[in-house]
């Protein structure tokens, strides 16, 4: 699994970011792709639909901030998440991690395919 971590699907390079892991979905059979925002699930809903995206899953951490707790990348004075992007195992053991150190950057796209095919090969 890739689990990206975005500040809100309806800026700039989020929705660059989105657009970027939808298309790299068709390359990686086995792998779910997930984006993580504090935007609310009607609000992702709706920017999917205007997106055309259909291979990404969107998940809410608006509600509590659980993901963002968890995985380090909530920014509490924003009450946004950080740009990150995690590939996660079948045991649900984190396997690759890049925060991006600017919000403004788009991650290491290629860096976290990489990480990703080489778990789905074993």
């Amino acid at each position: 699994r890739i689990i990206a971590s975005v500040p809100s699907l309806d800026t700039p390079v989020c929705d660059l970011e989105t657009r970027r892991f939808n298309q790299d979905a068709a390359s990686l059979p086995n792998v779910e792709i997930v984006v993580v925002s504090m935007d609310l699930p009607f609000a992702q809903k709706r920017w999917c639909g205007a997106a055309g995206i259909e291979q990404v899953k969107t998940l809410s951490d608006h509600r509590d901030a659980s993901f963002g707790e968890a995985y380090g990348v909530l920014v509490k004075e924003l009450r946004l998440l950080a740009r990150a992007v995690f590939v996660v195992d079948q045991k649900g053991v984190v396997r690759y991690e890049q925060i991006v150190g600017e919000i403004v950057n788009e991650p290491d796209y290629e860096a976290a395919l990489r990480a990703a095919k080489k778990l789905v090969k074993g």
